[in-house]
């Protein structure tokens, strides 16, 4: 894809945008330039971090056009046959809903349940099926563009990440405690292949919830410390600087600050640096007077308050997480020459009881008798949680035994906002809270010791996201202005409280593709029979590893199977197939690999590989003793259909350019008794678009 493209596309999305005007101040500092030295993340001299409350992906984005929310062509298979989409309360199905903010009084939505035990069984070890059971119906609402006006707009104007997972499926503090040391679960026991338990790792709220105030008689903590190094006590100790922008004593008594479960900050003295710049109070008035005076903090923390975090039933709302996030910008851009050299993450820190379908990357479950349903091409010893007296698991949730794994958890929002991020990208890497602190690594030459081996080996460490080598060629639409949120939300009050619709609504998101990162995965899942079983070889010829979900659809009551494989290596697993089989592939990116055989299906055997410069080529190979003529159907993209004849014990294949569908394929082949289905997008090293099949009615 070529600038000039680029750029057409960039003008005609920013157009498309209905949106008010920022103060003058705003406008100006988002015309900004990103400041062009080494062209590489070496211009990142500031990276600020603001994590908001209790918001999942589909939640905020599923309507937004471009990015993977309810146009997913691939929904993931429940027990019951039905898409992901049609969740159970126990009775009835309750697929996703619009919190309509002009009939009822969806901005101050409740808030839902969000502990560890409801999350396990939400989630159900990757089966999904009664999240508003678990969760309320809530859960299942979302809202759209004319609702969250300030949120599409961010989204709109930089870089919105839609693979980004919180860490733990759990809430507030397990996914904090990783936010801010890389971990929630014990390093040093996981070093040794031993799972943790509660007393050396954080599966519900606890730690960080302190009781008193500081400076005196300073916080109360409860239960023991965790004691790895914090990402500030690896800053602190390499000579990078660093603050925590907070009021200590309006900071949700300390739910906001990850850092207050360890023993470094807990031991911290008046004087040190942990406490100066960790404890103290640094407010967004201080903020703006580093940012003017140049001496902001090479790696800066702003924690909200209750009021200002968007968590649901706070009550915050979006309008006011908006108004505080404007506040923040309104600081960092107050200096146009230090805003150039800016990197704003900002993200979520789970996704309180709300609904995302997308399934989360993670190791593999233990199924009911005990057997791993799935693998690894790395030693997973240590990476679960032992609940061994069940004190965090419902008595119903029976799918799987007292150990589970720790993560990922559902997806939730991360913008990139930046001057080398702006212009409306998707960046599809799969990426957790873990990414920030990789972020870190990459630009400052540190190495934090709490991230996990698979963690690296699975989430991407956010450079993607970022153009360091052209970043002045992109254009952005103006955000609105959410100063006046106080009476969006006191209108709200008088609407009817939310509620799901009697009859179900038809799942909607905005038509179109937008600007996407190029990406590292270049995957391949090989399908073989031999005799009553089929085998499947999941191959990573990529750069970053992948993690592959299998959805049995002739046992659908069975825990779908994960394998995590890492950059450059293949494995296998094989299933029973006396009578056929039917096998649903789903990996990073809309990758989708899909295989029915019935009991007497030809000996066939099909590949798929990319090109080195884009394009896919088919590969038969029939080891049978009659020639096969298979029919070849492009299922999404406008390629129509095709017949391939293989000869017996020969083989054909076919090569397709994909330059008319921005690389992305469907393909499915099928001969009597036989279907296998390809999907996804071939990546070139070079950025493209979303799918621009993304809001058609789902494949299923």
């Amino acid at each position: 894809m070529n600038t000039t493209n680029r750029r057409d596309f960039l003008r005609l999305a920013a157009g498309g945008t209905a949106l008010a005007l920022l103060p003058p101040s705003i406008r100006r500092a988002l015309a900004v330039p990103a400041a062009v030295e080494s062209r590489t993340i070496e211009d990142v001299k500031h990276v600020v971090i603001l994590m908001q409350e209790n918001r999942s992906f589909d939640h905020y984005f599923g309507t937004l056009r471009g990015v993977r929310g309810f146009g997913d062509r691939f929904p993931v298979p429940l027990e019951s046959g039905h898409p992901v989409w049609m969740q159970s309360d126990g009775t009835r199905e309750i697929p996703p809903y619009h919190l309509d903010s002009e009939t009822m009084n969806a901005l101050l939505v409740p808030d839902t349940p969000h502990s560890y035990s409801d999350a396990q069984a939400a989630w159900n070890q990757g089966k999904f099926g009664f999240w508003p059971k678990y969760k309320t119906p809530y859960s299942m609402g979302h809202y759209r563009r004319d609702d969250i006006p300030f949120q599409f707009a961010l989204a709109e104007a930089f870089t919105l990440c839609d693979a980004y997972h919180c860490s733990i499926t759990s809430g507030t503090d397990p996914n904090r405690i990783v936010f801010w040391s890389g971990s929630n679960f014990s390093p040093e026991l996981r070093a040794r292949g031993v799972n943790s338990t509660d007393a050396d790792s954080e599966p519900d709220n606890l730690r960080c919830w302190v009781t008193g105030q500081m400076p005196e008689p300073g916080y109360t903590y409860k239960a023991n410390a965790l004691t790895w190094p914090t990402i500030p006590d690896v800053l602190q100790d390499a000579g990078i600087g660093w603050r925590i922008y907070q009021d200590p004593n309006d900071n949700w008594t300390g739910a906001m600050h990850g850092g207050l479960a360890f023993r470094s900050f807990r031991g911290a003295e008046p004087g040190s640096a942990l406490y100066e710049q960790g404890l103290s109070h640094w407010s967004l008035e201080d903020l703006r007077r580093h940012v003017e005076a140049g001496t902001l903090p090479q790696v800066s923390w702003i924690l909200p308050n209750r009021m200002q975090s968007e968590h649901p039933g706070a009550p915050s709302s979006p309008r006011q997480g908006g108004h505080f996030t404007a506040q923040v910008l309104d600081a960092l851009t107050a200096n146009p020459d230090v805003w150039s050299r800016t990197a704003l993450f900002l993200t979520f820190d789970e996704n309180d009881g709300f609904f995302d379908h997308l399934p989360p990357p993670a190791v593999p479950s233990y199924n009911a008798d005990g057997s791993l349903a799935g693998g690894a091409t790395l030693d997973l010893a240590g990476h679960y949680f032992d609940d061994r007296e069940r004190r965090h698991l419902r008595d119903d949730d029976t799918v799987s035994g007292r150990v589970r794994p720790w993560g990922l958890g559902p997806r939730v929002p991360m913008y990139v906002i930046s001057p080398w991020s702006r212009g409306g990208w998707v960046d599809s890497e799969v990426a957790d809270h873990t990414s920030v602190g990789r972020f870190l690594e990459a630009r400052f030459g540190v190495r934090i010791p709490a991230i996990s081996p698979w963690h690296r080996a699975v989430c991407g460490d956010l450079t993607r996201a970022f153009d360091f080598e052209h970043p002045n060629e992109r254009a952005f639409p103006r955000l609105p202005d959410m100063r006046d949120f106080a009476a969006v939300e006191q209108a709200q009050r008088k609407l009817p409280d939310p509620a799901p619709p009697k009859a179900a609504q038809p799942l909607f998101q905005e038509p179109g593709s937008r600007p996407s990162r190029a990406l590292g995965y270049v995957l391949d899942v090989d399908a073989h029979r031999d005799g009553e079983r089929v085998e499947l070889s999941f191959v990573n010829a990529g750069t970053v590893g992948a993690v592959f979900h299998v959805y049995d659809r002739r046992r659908p009551q069975a825990i779908p199977r994960r394998y995590t494989v890492e950059a450059g290596k293949r494995m296998a697993d094989h299933w029973p197939a006396r009578d056929g089989a039917e096998l649903w592939v789903h990996g990073p990116n809309g990758f989708v690999r899909r295989l029915r055989l019935d009991a007497a299906a030809p000996a066939l055997e099909v590949r798929a590989r990319a090109g080195a410069r884009g394009g896919i080529s088919l590969e038969a190979h029939n080891r049978g003793a009659h020639r096969l003529r298979m029919q070849v159907r492009d299922a999404a993209y406008g390629g129509g259909t095709w017949t391939l004849e293989v000869a017996a014990q020969s083989q054909a294949s076919r090569h397709w350019a994909l330059t008319d569908s921005a690389q992305w394929y469907d393909l499915i082949v099928s001969v009597d008794g036989f279907e296998q289905r390809f999907a996804g997008r071939v990546e070139t090293g070079e950025p493209g678009f979303s799918d621009p099949a993304m809001g058609a009615a789902p494949a299923g």
